[in-house]
């Protein structure tokens, strides 16, 4: 194997002591990551029956910008445009995104959150905030701080750097 291959045996230490490396740091990264994932898709539906976490993801992306077209979602979640639409007609039947013409072209059609929809949103946010304060509650302000900034900091990474498909390598 050359070095280049070689898996990176870097020693890494965590704040208990905890000693490993580098590739077991990343192995827990990820099974961490995706438990956090379950847990959020099956808290979603505790938050408000019938709003999914991809539909509070898209009412969130809706509120923060204003308004877009449903193509601007797919593409900003990386969603197949049909699971876009199935969502959208789903959140438009429930009263709570509308649409509008574009005021520049009529052509257009941009989905904006209805006040129904915003009420909702803000319901399941400060829902979500609580329990996040709650699980983090005891967590020295320095360790929130760091963990937000290494959220920041993967999160940033993760739009320069897609997630490869392993059914395509």
């Amino acid at each position: 194997m050359k070095s280049a291959e070689k898996p990176d045996e870097s020693v890494v230490t965590d704040q208990d002591g905890t000693v490993g490396t580098a590739d077991e740091a990343v192995e827990t990264i990820q099974r961490e990551m995706t438990a956090f994932a379950r847990r959020a898709r099956a808290s979603a539906g505790r938050m408000h029956p019938e709003l999914s976490l991809v539909s509070y993801t898209l009412l969130g992306h809706l509120e923060e910008s204003g308004g877009c077209r449903a193509t601007d979602l797919a593409a900003h979640y990386a969603l197949d445009k049909s699971t876009v639409s199935r969502q959208v007609a789903a959140l438009e039947r429930a009263g709570l995104i509308e649409r509008r013409l574009d005021p520049e072209d009529h052509r257009v059609q941009v989905l904006h959150l209805t006040d129904a929809g915003g009420r909702i949103l803000a319901q399941v946010t400060e829902s979500r905030r609580g329990a996040f304060r709650e699980r983090l509650e005891g967590w020295p302000e320095d360790d929130l701080a760091r963990f937000a900034a290494y959220l920041l900091r993967y999160n940033a990474a993760a739009t320069q750097t897609p997630l490869r498909d392993a059914a395509t390598d």
